[in-house]
């Protein structure tokens, strides 16, 4: 959500920024808007200081057993004009709630102008590619060459876009989130929550999923729907509070299941497990102060990083585009992993500051001495499990069709250095 006060005071600024963002000028609609909500609260409160003022004249009326008639009379035609101006300034706020919900969130100025993925830029790498001495295989050949990767099975289930694992490569995703976890909560600071996989609309709402985005989600029933990422329901667990100061920074991690439609990804990436309709990924939120956002933002960046310097696996940061960020996104890096396999880096990581934007339409706020000021949230992947598995299959492959065990990895597996 926006605020208003900034689109009165910045309206071309604020056109630019939504440009950049892929949307058309809207400021002016804003404002227009605006204007003739705020013309009618003026009104509305000279209307009812002015019933009022008529009502005490009543009281002293009746009370000196005086004719009131008049004035009974003048009260029922100011009533009725208070309820006409109250109906009109729910049509107004209604009609600019509809707008500004569906407007994404300023990028920050560091942020670089772009449409898509091909504007991103290149904010740091770490490690070197491997070198192999044969052809590296993709995930999917060397998970089904070793029976531990079923996709047929899984369709007959439930479809396509979803994946059995088994025996070794099941341990191995269980590992990977327990080490994701250990470190997230033993070495970087974050607290470990288990959440609900069912939210409410208002929840995707506050985190910005709803409205615009409801073809990407799953619901269940009427009333819920699967979280596309737990990042719904951690940033949500401040939702609508009032925080005292000495309670920031807030920083939280969950492992869940991730379910997502992929609506607006028909025909890529089919086979294999990088795009699938279910997930699991370790979530990293963070609610802060507004003015630690941004090093809050690289903080988080680096814990995100830390899971790949410990798995000894290449990747890259990317710094986004405007055109490719998320809705809610103020700023957003991309760790890309490489895959050898593909021979190309793929996401595994998506770490944002939100700035205002959600709290706003959570309503999050914190006690400051003189005023409560709304918290700035943030999240990101750390990092999403399936790919994880897909990197280190590829990254450590081996010739004979075995895969190495990462050495952080091997304390799950009884020291254990291949998984067969």
């Amino acid at each position: 959500m926006h605020n208003i006060n900034y689109i009165r005071e910045n309206p071309i600024e604020f056109d630019n920024a939504m440009k950049v963002r892929g949307e058309n000028p809207i400021s002016t609609k804003i404002l227009e808007i605006d204007k003739v909500k705020r013309e009618t609260q003026t009104v509305l409160q000279t209307l009812l200081a002015e019933r009022n003022n008529i009502s005490k004249i009543i009281g002293k009326l009746k009370s000196n057993n005086e004719d009131a008639k008049e004035e009974m009379l003048k009260v029922d035609e100011i009533k009725n004009k208070i309820n006409t101006l109250k109906e009109l300034q729910q049509i107004k706020e209604n009609e600019l709630n509809s707008i500004l919900n569906r407007l994404p969130n300023i990028p920050h100025q560091t942020v670089p102008n772009g449409k898509d993925e091909n504007d991103n830029v290149l904010y740091r790498e770490w490690g070197s590619r491997p070198n192999f001495d044969f052809k590296p295989k993709m995930h999917y050949e060397i998970g089904e060459s070793l029976g531990l990767i079923n996709f047929e099975l899984a369709s007959k289930l439930s479809g396509s876009r979803f994946v059995v694992l088994k025996k070794q490569i099941s341990k191995l995703e269980r590992s990977i989130s327990n080490f994701m976890l250990d470190k997230h909560t033993e070495e970087n600071g974050y607290t470990e929550y288990s959440v609900p996989f069912l939210v409410k609309k208002d929840s995707l709402f506050g985190t910005g999923q709803l409205p615009k985005f409801d073809e990407d989600l799953f619901t269940a029933g009427e009333n819920h729907w699967l979280i596309p990422t737990a990042e719904v329901p951690l940033t949500n667990l401040v939702r609508e509070e009032i925080l005292n100061i000495n309670q920031l920074p807030i920083r939280a991690t969950s492992f869940t299941p991730c379910f997502r439609s992929e609506a607006g990804a028909a025909g890529k990436d089919t086979r294999g497990m990088l795009r699938q309709h279910q997930f699991t990924k370790v979530e990293l939120v963070s609610i802060v102060e507004p003015q630690h956002s941004e090093e809050e933002l690289e903080r988080m960046l680096n814990c995100a990083e830390s899971i790949l310097k410990d798995l000894q696996i290449h990747y890259r940061v990317m710094t986004l585009c405007s055109g490719d960020m998320g809705f809610s996104a103020n700023k957003t890096y991309d760790i890309e992993v490489w895959l050898p396999g593909e021979n190309k880096y793929r996401e595994i990581s998506s770490c944002s500051n939100c700035t205002d934007f959600q709290a706003r339409r959570m309503n999050s706020r914190y006690k400051t001495e003189d005023k409560n000021t709304y918290v700035h949230t943030l999240n990101g992947s750390g990092l999403a499990v399936g790919r994880t598995l897909i990197a280190i299959l590829e990254n450590y492959q081996m010739e004979d069709g075995n895969v190495e065990i990462p050495e952080i990895l091997r304390k799950y597996f009884n020291n254990q250095k291949t998984l067969l």
